[in-house]
């Protein structure tokens, strides 16, 4: 036998990743684990301690005083069995001793024992009584409630005598038993209390980040431990930043885009009365894809705007993109999309969804739009098309603002690159995400998921 391979097994079983799968994963569990453990751990070595320095020493010890008695009545019996001697004894035995004695005239032992809660104190009972006395007897401590009934085999029958449970058992142990389980208790309420109260601090400023990351502006009032405090200023001092960044991007990019429409505009005019060419067409068609980029500026600006959460029909919604989509001459077909409802910002996911279906469309002859349950009860859109797709490693390069893929998606001629980056940043902006792969049509598929 290798001791080695069990000290190896041992210290496999004490690794952090084994005890971590018995390790609450909440803050709440874990902080009250950490309260409660010590506790318990100490409540059970004072019990343990109490048990075998105090009660069983105790019920030993009162154990050999009965079965003394025991074995003084019984030598008085067997020394004058007559029944006069036995009334006597029986009358003594109740005066001084609390003990309650008959004799059954040919009568037999009980064969078998009967289980109890406590064997232990049971088997110091008849170890006493086996001591004192050599006749064969029965311990019966389960038959009543306060009483224990001893029976002992003489000459003449079998003498029955019934004792006091306290007389042979520490019957005060359970009460130091039940303070301890109440103190117990008591503790853990009030660490519930407090750690609750401390732990939904916490859990209010992460709802409050999580509402800020999805475009809402929480009302939040920091609370709880000073350090938490600490953590929810901080987080409100974070969001001014993050929204004074926000509004000056959007300035800046609305006035820059409002500088230029005036002078596109004029640009416009003059080309709309000078005499038809095929220079005067080519000027017109970059004007337009002029105004485009600047229309994609103001939409990446915006973000979403503040809109206010609403529940929407899903496909009543992809009707009406696919709607503007064939306007502007695409092809697209609705594979399914019915029943299914989503909270979603109506203006600010349409035009995520219509930049999906848009790029599907220009890259693409074939382009497909399905909805479906997601997973955890959310909904999935699937935009796929036919076109030339995307390479997997340059997935996550496709959604950076500005980003124009021409190797791979040459037909890219119109647009600045904005349009995944706003389908993204709105899908989040929801909780969800839009993520590509390549599409059953040989294409590319984009597939936005949203939460329930």
């Amino acid at each position: 036998m290798d001791p080695w391979r069990y000290l190896r097994r041992f210290r496999r079983v004490l690794t952090p990743r084994f005890l971590k799968r018995f390790v609450p994963t909440s803050l709440f569990g874990r902080s009250l684990l950490i309260i409660l453990l010590p506790i318990v751990v100490m409540q059970i070595a004072v019990t343990w301690g109490f048990f075998e320095a105090h009660w069983r020493t105790v019920t030993g010890q009162l154990s050999e005083s009965l079965a003394g008695d025991i074995a003084w009545d019984v030598s008085l019996y067997e020394a004058n069995p007559s029944p006069r001697a036995v009334a006597v004894l029986a009358d003594q035995a109740e005066r001084y001793q609390s003990l309650s004695i008959v004799l059954s005239p040919n009568a037999l032992l009980p064969v078998a024992n009967h289980r109890t809660l406590f064997p232990a104190f049971d088997s110091a009972l008849r170890a006493a009584v086996d001591d004192q006395i050599s006749e064969p007897f029965f311990v019966d401590s389960t038959r009543y409630p306060a009483y224990i009934d001893i029976r002992v085999k003489v000459k003449g029958g079998v003498l029955r005598i019934i004792a006091p449970r306290d007389r042979a058992f520490a019957a005060r142990g359970h009460i130091f038993i039940l303070w301890l389980t109440v103190a117990t208790l008591m503790l853990t309420g009030v660490a519930i209390l407090f750690i609750r109260n401390q732990v939904r601090a916490i859990e209010r400023l992460a709802e409050a980040a999580d509402a800020f990351g999805k475009g809402d502006d929480p009302r939040f009032k920091p609370h709880g431990a000073r350090e938490v405090r600490q953590a929810g200023q901080a987080f409100l001092n974070m969001k001014s930043r993050i929204q004074r960044h926000i509004d000056q991007r959007t300035i800046l990019l609305a006035s820059v885009s409002h500088d230029l429409r005036t002078p596109l505009t004029r640009l416009k005019l003059e080309a709309a009365f000078a005499p038809p060419s095929a220079r005067i067409d080519s000027i017109k068609q970059d004007l337009s894809e002029m105004e485009h980029m600047i229309d994609e500026y103001l939409a990446f600006a915006k973000g979403q705007g503040g809109e206010a959460v609403s529940t929407v029909d899903v496909r009543a919604l992809i009707d009406g993109v696919v709607e503007s989509a064939v306007r502007a001459g695409a092809s697209v077909d609705v594979v399914s999309a019915e029943g299914l409802e989503a909270n979603v910002r109506p203006m600010a996911f349409r035009r995520a969804l219509s930049n999906l279906v848009m790029n599907a469309a220009t890259h693409g002859k074939r382009v497909a739009v399905s909805a479906s349950a997601g997973a955890a009860g959310g909904v999935e859109i699937l935009v796929d098309d036919d076109g030339p797709g995307i390479a997997p490693e340059r997935y996550e390069e496709a959604f950076r603002p500005f980003s124009r893929l021409d190797e791979a998606r040459n037909q890219n001629i119109k647009g600045v690159g904005l349009g995944l980056a706003i389908a993204r940043d709105v899908a989040r902006g929801h909780g969800g995400d839009v993520t590509l792969d390549h599409s059953p049509l040989g294409g590319l598929r984009a597939s936005v998921r949203l939460p329930a």
